[in-house]
């Protein structure tokens, strides 16, 4: 497949569930908007037409969810979302997990409003904590977002008893953290479980004693960059 297809296949990728409110409502002002405007001919009914149907693209771009394959290695732990690694430093879990305060590798990956926004599992694991905690609202790509921000917080464990922890950050312009797993439940790496709105940061605890094989600067693509080997 060339680079162009491609590039071609991730901009026309069906958009989330999540994202059908935006593009249905962007889609009927635009078509009111279009309605009146031919019915009675107004410069505002023309201009209201023409933004609603570039946020309609803009939302189908931002919710695109194109197939991801992870790597056929069971040892591998993937990254749970698209963006650029801002941070690799050794800190305790957050605190709501349970997990202890033992410092582990984390590794954060900051998510522009142009990267894909679904998160995915990095690993096969069972879900035994979701933990959400009111914050702030500053730039995602900034060390203390993990802390200050609003986040929801997932803790891991592997068949091994092992234990991971991934979290979902919002930003400076996210507002909405939406997560569809539960506690107890199961999933494969690189399944889908949530989405974050608008920009935003997404975080990975690594079991204690596992370093990370990437580094600061590096693009990442959900549910397929290797992030490190359990």
């Amino acid at each position: 497949m060339s680079s162009f297809t491609h590039s071609l296949k991730l901009v026309l990728a069906p958009p989330h569930p999540a994202g059908r409110p935006f593009l249905i409502g962007a889609a009927i002002v635009a078509l009111v908007a279009l309605v009146l405007g031919l019915a009675l001919p107004s410069g505002l009914c023309v201009a209201v037409a023409v933004l609603a149907v570039v946020f309609l693209l803009f939302s189908f771009y931002f919710f695109r969810d194109p197939q991801r394959v992870p790597p056929l290695l069971a040892a591998a732990v993937v990254a749970p979302a698209d963006g650029k690694i801002v941070s690799i430093i050794q800190v305790a879990p957050p605190p709501e997990l349970g997990l202890g305060i033992e410092p582990r590798w984390r590794v954060a990956i900051f998510l522009s409003v142009l990267d894909v926004h679904v998160n995915r599992m990095p690993v096969a694991a069972e879900v035994t904590r979701i933990a959400y905690h009111k914050g702030q609202f500053v730039n995602a790509s900034l060390d203390k977002a993990s802390d200050k921000n609003e986040r929801n917080a997932l803790a891991l464990r592997l068949a091994d008893g092992r234990t991971m922890a991934v979290v979902q950050i919002a930003g400076l312009i996210a507002r909405r953290i939406l997560c569809s797993a539960t506690e107890g439940s199961f999933f494969t790496a690189g399944e889908r479980f949530g989405i974050i709105r608008f920009g935003s940061r997404t975080d990975l605890y690594l079991p204690p004693g596992i370093e990370p094989i990437v580094r600061v600067g590096q693009t990442t693509i959900g549910g397929e960059t290797v992030i490190a080997h359990i």
